[in-house]
């Protein structure tokens, strides 16, 4: 099983953390199974400060600063789009199904959308390779064990996330990339 990303939104869509396990670039002479078995990399998506272009006096670290703004800008992006995909999906599934039927999953040629809803409105997605089953009790797991302990019950977490600004929680990242790299 491969993860790539995984996302969470509050009840006001914003996108308030982001994950992507990137798998690792290949080595040469490597076989297949050497491949699968090396580590992935994490990246945790996070809000990005434009650069001043006054501390810039290096046109490299000039170049690098305006390509982690278009990282970030790319990410959001993402996060727009998945938003707006599981969005269209659900209503969809509710319309031809009725209120009482949900919207779990949906797969594509290249990986497969995980969706859970919270009874507060948050919204979790998970992108996996095809071949991974339900990933919904994943996720309500991750809800109970990392989210609800880490983030809720902690009195420093802002309980809105406004502007953009998402979690940050040494202790829930730490939590959630052992839960999923134990998963892999």
């Amino acid at each position: 099983m491969v993860i790539y990303s995984f996302y969470i939104f509050d009840r006001h869509t914003e996108c308030i953390y982001s994950k992507t396990w990137l798998p690792p670039p290949p080595v040469p002479g490597a076989t297949p199974q050497q491949q699968h078995d090396a580590p992935m990399i994490s990246t945790t998506g996070a809000a990005v400060n434009t650069p001043d272009s006054h501390h810039y006096s290096n046109p490299n670290a000039l170049r690098s600063g305006r390509s982690a703004v278009s990282a970030a800008n790319k990410a959001s992006d993402d996060a727009k789009l998945i938003f707006g995909t599981v969005f269209s999906l659900r209503n969809m599934v509710r319309k031809l199904g009725g209120e009482d039927d949900a919207f779990i999953s949906y797969r594509t040629a290249q990986y497969k959308l995980h969706y859970y809803e919270t009874a507060s409105n948050l919204r979790f997605v998970m992108l996996t390779d095809t071949g991974t089953l339900s990933m919904r009790n994943v996720m309500h797991q991750i809800y109970i064990n990392l989210w609800c302990e880490y983030v809720v019950k902690n009195p420093l977490s802002p309980v809105e996330h406004k502007g953009g600004a998402g979690v940050r929680n040494e202790l829930f990242e730490l939590g959630l990339n052992q839960f999923i790299t134990g998963l892999m």
